[in-house]
């Protein structure tokens, strides 16, 4: 899927300056009923607001979408169409969520694949598409840690194989709070991985704090 209207944000080695800075990010993740921005429809959106300082606060809906949820991503997903019968179609969400996310700069893992399904519903209902500032983790990660795509694993750059291989937490994978939450974890593991190699910022670790001095 192209990166057209997305505002990536690439610059990698001056993310730590961004994170300790105080920006705030929301990490997103959506569900849907199948990988066609055009022909399907969003069934979940999760996010998490975050800062240097820690979590804010969780974002998670679940979303009636029209049309039937295939059985496939029902095993996968765990939504059932019980599940999302009562919800909220995605022209109350949308809003809702644009609301939360507000300026804060947005994080997701395959980020085309996420943001171009929450811009194909913002098109859908006439409103213009998402300005934030976007972070591919998915390409962050290829970049943080190269050594992985030198083994020989199937999918070693996706979110649950990177959660695996970083020790980090995944509670219910393929839902999108959870992924949501397990995306922070990742790029908050990556800018302590590669402090190293940032720019424009030094970090002490204090127990378990983090003090900032920029040059």
């Amino acid at each position: 899927m192209p990166h057209a209207n997305i505002n990536l944000f690439r610059d990698y080695k001056k993310l730590a300056k961004l994170f300790y800075e105080g920006t705030v990010f929301v990490a997103v993740d959506t569900e849907t009923t199948g990988l066609s921005r055009n022909a399907n429809f969003l069934m979940e959106i999760g996010a998490v607001k975050f800062t240097a300082d820690g979590p804010v606060s969780i974002y998670d809906k679940l979303i009636k979408p029209p049309e039937p949820i295939p059985l496939p991503l029902v095993h996968l997903t765990g939504i059932t169409p019980l599940m999302v019968q009562d919800c909220p179609a995605e022209a109350k969400i949308l809003p809702e969520f644009l609301n939360y996310i507000g300026n804060a700069v947005l994080l997701a893992h395959n980020a085309p694949f996420d943001i171009g399904f929450l811009n194909a519903a913002l098109e859908r209902m006439s409103f213009p598409n998402l300005k934030n500032k976007v972070i591919d983790t998915l390409p962050l990660s290829r970049w943080a840690y190269p050594q992985f795509g030198q083994q020989k694993l199937e999918h070693p750059y996706s979110l649950q194989s990177l959660a695996q291989r970083l020790n980090i937490e995944v509670k219910a994978a393929h839902r999108a709070h959870d992924d949501a939450r397990v995306c922070m974890e990742l790029f908050k593991r990556i800018i302590e991985d590669t402090k190293t190699r940032q720019k424009d910022y030094s970090v002490l670790k204090t127990g378990s704090l983090f003090d900032q001095e920029l040059f």
